[in-house]
């Protein structure tokens, strides 16, 4: 998706409003989908919230209204920041402050002029993105941190910043030294094993020479050998 392109889900119970919002944003270049009713936006949204953009919803619709549907898509974590902006017919300033502190990202009036719409739904796809840039970063600071721990548990995976360590800021430069310092570790302990292996062996072996050395030294094993020498003078 370029910056000028998105996917944007028209919710209005009016055919021909619905019609005349894809036209307009379709122009635009825009990917258009349509509901005609709450519950139908709402299972859109709930089945893929991650592949639409922007909503526009219309406030005065049977059922479940505008203010309805925008309650319960900010109370989901899935589509909590999504950008919803509210279309209607309602121009009192009572409706305008319910639906901005509901969390709607913006409010047009109908009849609205298409130049306003354009510009409303750029600044609500900047806003979007800027926050999903935000998101990203701080999952993958988290991953960072969860690199770590895992570090010490002894469970790091080569892998595991395989993602964050392509990222050209200052936080890919952070993820590729972890890297090269857990590389760093990784190879310590193998080194440290084999140590460990190789001493086991030689520990191993000196006990078993130190054993020989008791049974060879004991009066017993001098009697058997006294005994196999006089029995070779005797053949």
């Amino acid at each position: 998706m370029t910056d000028q392109r998105a996917r944007i889900l028209v919710v209005d119970d009016a055919a021909v409003n619905r019609k005349l919002l894809e036209r307009l944003l379709e122009r635009e270049g825009h990917i258009v989908e349509t509901a005609q009713q709450g519950r139908e936006a709402l299972a859109r949204v709930a089945a893929d919230p991650s592949s639409l953009d922007v909503v526009l919803l219309d406030i005065m619709m049977p059922e479940l209204d505008g203010y309805a549907v925008l309650q319960q898509l900010k109370a989901e974590e899935h589509s909590r920041h999504l950008p919803v902006i509210m279309i209607s017919s309602i121009e009192e300033a009572a409706s305008v402050t319910r639906c901005i502190t509901n969390g709607a990202t913006d409010y047009l009036t109908k009849p609205f002029d298409p130049a306003i719409l354009k510009a409303r739904i750029s600044s609500s796809l900047a806003e979007k993105r800027l926050r999903d840039t935000e998101r990203e970063y701080l999952q993958q600071v988290r991953v960072l941190t969860s690199a770590a721990a895992s570090i010490e548990d002894g469970s790091y995976e080569a892998d595991t910043l395989k993602v964050v360590a392509g990222r050209d800021d200052a936080l890919g430069q952070l993820a590729r030294v972890f890297q090269r310092m857990a590389k760093e570790v990784r190879a310590r302990e193998e080194r440290l094993t084999r140590q460990v292996a190789e001493l086991r062996i030689e520990i191993d072996d000196a006990r078993k020479t130190s054993q020989v050395a008791q049974i060879v030294g004991s009066a017993y094993f001098k009697g058997l050998r006294e005994q196999a020498a006089d029995l070779r003078k005797q053949l």
